[in-house]
């Protein structure tokens, strides 16, 4: 786990059907934040040969603001630059990393690290146009770098988080966020939300469908039937009643049950130190918590929806720009690559 210590804030949307998979695919890479670390480990990425050799990643962002960062960081600008009016013909034939110049922002009015209403409506725009190009089959995935969600919110712009937009915007009704790697995967019952709110957002019919969610994930990545773990909500999972409001005995356990009659391989409640310990994962294809906080953090956080599916990493937003930026583990291309 420790080359997933520090991996890049991506998430990636995979859209159902694209004409570009006879060719290398598109990536559309979202600058995230201008005043955040996204532009800094967008151009990183791009000047990344394992990913440029699987992929042609586009930025999605403004040039203006990336050369700034080129020059405070030493990250090469690619040699593509393509207008945003030149998108329509220029996707066709695009095999090199490029930068599709959005605008969205005025670059003079954007200072490193701090935030405002206009910082966090740019990137909110990126995000959109990404999708907008990966639902018409110009991209084949979106990763999408850091949103700041206090940014966003000042631009009167009230999503929680990138999981709600992309939910929105793909008109899903199944929706639930994985936090997946190859060590460990967790799903999520309930996302970006008090733990006072918690209890009362948990029913039967919200459980069982993030256990059908992973369920239905995780056999299209391994090819196979998933065994599965539900973790509880209380402490020692309740101990019987103990601990909580029965919401084991109540909710969580019927979930399990109904889950089970569908044919699921399902183990549950377990405590989640329980559920995580390595004998345990070992043995294990995923766990569902009740609480994000309730899981782990591995390599990039999956947000399943229908009718697509989008992996990113556990990483919110970040300062820049710096000479020496932090996010210099393998794991950072894990995401791009998983598109």
């Amino acid at each position: 786990m420790a080359s997933l210590a520090r991996p890049l804030p991506w998430s990636v949307l995979v859209p159902t059907h694209s004409p570009l998979m006879s060719r290398k695919p598109i990536i559309a890479i979202t600058m995230g934040d201008p005043a955040g670390v996204g532009p800094e480990v967008s151009l990183q990425l791009l000047a990344n040969e394992e990913v440029t050799s699987q992929c042609s990643p586009v930025i999605f962002g403004s040039a203006a603001i990336l050369e700034r960062v080129s020059k405070a960081t030493g990250f090469p600008i690619p040699a593509r630059l393509i207008p945003r009016d030149a998108w329509s013909q220029a996707h066709t034939t695009l095999d090199t990393p490029a930068i599709l110049d959005l605008g969205e922002v005025n670059p003079s009015s954007v200072t490193p690290g701090i935030i405002g209403a206009h910082t966090g409506a740019a990137a909110y725009g990126y995000v959109n146009l990404a999708i907008d190009a990966a639902l018409a089959g110009e991209v084949a995935a979106v990763a999408t770098g850091p949103l700041n969600k206090e940014a966003m919110h000042m631009a009167g712009i009230h999503f929680p988080g990138h999981t709600e937009i992309f939910a929105s915007r793909t008109s899903s009704d199944r929706w639930c966020m994985m936090q997946y790697s190859e060590e460990i995967t967790c799903t999520f019952v309930t996302v970006h939300c008090g733990y006072a709110e918690v209890p009362a957002l948990l029913t039967l019919k919200r459980i069982l469908e993030v256990i059908e969610l992973t369920a239905e994930a995780l056999q299209k990545i391994r090819g196979r039937a998933p065994k599965i773990v539900v973790c509880g909500l209380n402490p020692h999972a309740g101990e019987h009643g103990l601990f909580g409001n029965r919401e084991e005995e109540r909710i969580i356990i019927p979930a399990i049950e109904a889950a089970r009659a569908q044919g699921l391989d399902v183990e549950g409640p377990l405590p989640p130190d329980t559920a995580f310990l390595p004998w345990k994962r070992r043995s294990t294809d995923a766990s569902s918590a009740c609480i994000t906080t309730r899981g782990t953090s591995p390599s990039r956080h999956w947000p399943l929806t229908t009718p697509s599916t989008r992996p990113s990493v556990c990483q919110s937003s970040a300062p820049a720009w710096t000479t020496a930026p932090p996010w210099t583990s393998p794991g950072r291309v894990r995401p791009t690559r998983a598109a």
